[in-house]
Formats: structure tokens, C-alpha cells, sequence
């Protein structure tokens, strides 16, 4: 057992922690808000995400799109903590960024569930929110329905602070910028396997993962981007293209 953790948690623990981040990832808290507020389906509006930006396009307010990112971000965050708080044992712990933490365990992360738990719970986040159950069930079909930027920064700020600091740090530097949204988010999602590297960080495969799962979100549309089809500052509903 790693000298990190309370406890040594088999492979259970960590699937455990996965589906628990899925599912409240997957609360669709755009999709609520839209509907309370105008009475709209999010998805038949700007981009078709459940998202904080789409809040503001579906709903042309700006107190709405801060209210769904909050909550976004914090069904990223709180699963992150929780699950960090299961595994090791002291605050200090708790705020270390999980990276550096990692860089001094006595065992491999590879062998160790309990060292994988804090992972899978910002992969589940992340995953919640862009395949949501709960919507899935509602509307009785399974798509995408996000692309993890608000939850994943929630998660990762509660993962290693650094990764999250170079990731909103380069994302708002592009979106300043070249005035693309769709650029900053792209430009996020790629830092941050860059700063596992660059920190030397040994969950740098992990991090190189989810960035990979949050381009994915985003490249139907950075090609869009690339062809000259992105509006700047896409924040008005129908404004710009789907996806």
C-alpha cells in the first residue's frame, strides 16, 4: 500500500468512484435551467450543448450562463474532493496537487486502485457531462450532449491546481488572442498534457487522455474553425454552427 493513502481500495472502489462522478456529472444542469427559465429545449438552440455558453444563447442572459457554470463546475469539483478525501490521509493531502502526489508514492499508479481513484472520478465527471444518462433517459436517445470544459476544469481544479491553472491561463491567452472561443477551448484541452510534461508529472498518459476526450468534444467544429466557418465570439444563438 502507498504510504499516500488511508487505506489500500481494490479495483471495485475505483470503478465505484467512476460510475458515482458519471452520474453526477450526467445531471444536466443547463438543460433544467433553459427549460425553468424560457421554456426552450438547449439542444434545439446555438450549438445544441447542455453548457453554460448555450444558457446564454438559448436564454441571452449572462447571471444564467454564471449560475450553469457554477454548477457545471462544481459537479466537476465535489466528485474530485470526495474522492480524494476516501483515499489519503491528511488535508494537506487532500489540496496536494494529486500529480506531485503521485511523483512520490512507494508503488507504481498503474498497480494501485487507490491511487486511481482520484482519476476516475474526473474521468467519470467529464464523461457525465458529455454523455449524460439522465438526458439520454429523458429524451430516450444517447448522444453527446457536452464538452467537458466548466465540469473538467471543476475536476481539475480539485486534481492538481497546477494543470488547472495552465489550462485556463492558455485557453483565456488564445481566446484573447485570436477572438475564438472554439480556439481558447481547443488550446485548453491541449495544454494540458503539455503541463503534465512539463511538470514531469507521471499521470502525464491520464492527462494526455482526458485532453484528448475534451478535443474530441471540440473537433467537428475546430475543423469548422480551420475552414473559416467559426464565428468570433460565438454567443448569440444562431450565430454559428452546431456540434
Amino acid at each position: 500500500m502507498s504510504a499516500l493513502l488511508t487505506s489500500d481500495p481494490g479495483p471495485l472502489t475505483a470503478l465505484a468512484a467512476l460510475l458515482a462522478a458519471y452520474l453526477i456529472g450526467s445531471f444536466p444542469n443547463a438543460y433544467i435551467i433553459v427549460k425553468k427559465v424560457a421554456g426552450e429545449d438547449i439542444t434545439s438552440h446555438g450549438s445544441g450543448n447542455v453548457g453554460a455558453m448555450n444558457v446564454r444563447r438559448t436564454t441571452g442572459s449572462w447571471g444564467w450562463f454564471v449560475v450553469a457554470m457554477a454548477a457545471d463546475f462544481l459537479k466537476g469539483f465535489i466528485p474530485v474532493v470526495a474522492a480524494k478525501g476516501l483515499v489519503v490521509k491528511t488535508l494537506a493531502a487532500l489540496v496536494e496537487p494529486w500529480g506531485e502526489a503521485l511523483g512520490r508514492a512507494d508503488v507504481a499508479w498503474l498497480t494501485s486502485p487507490g491511487l486511481l481513484i482520484p482519476m476516475a472520478a474526473v474521468t467519470g465527471a467529464v464523461l457525465g457531462h458529455n454523455y449524460s444518462l439522465w438526458l439520454g433517459i429523458a429524451k430516450r436517445r444517447f448522444v453527446r450532449t457536452g464538452k467537458g470544459l466548466a465540469t473538467g476544469a471543476g475536476a481539475l481544479l480539485a486534481y492538481d491546481w497546477r494543470y488547472f491553472a495552465a489550462v485556463l491561463v492558455v485557453g483565456l491567452v488564445v481566446i484573447a488572442t485570436t477572438r475564438y472561443m472554439m480556439a481558447g477551448q481547443v488550446a485548453a484541452s491541449l495544454t494540458l498534457p503539455m503541463a503534465a510534461l512539463v511538470l514531469r508529472s507521471p499521470d502525464w498518459p491520464f492527462a494526455l487522455a482526458m485532453g484528448l476526450v475534451v478535443y474530441a468534444a471540440h473537433h467537428k467544429r475546430f475543423m469548422g474553425l480551420l475552414a473559416g466557418r467559426e464565428p468570433k465570439f460565438y454567443i448569440h444563438d444562431r450565430q454559428g454552427p452546431r456540434g
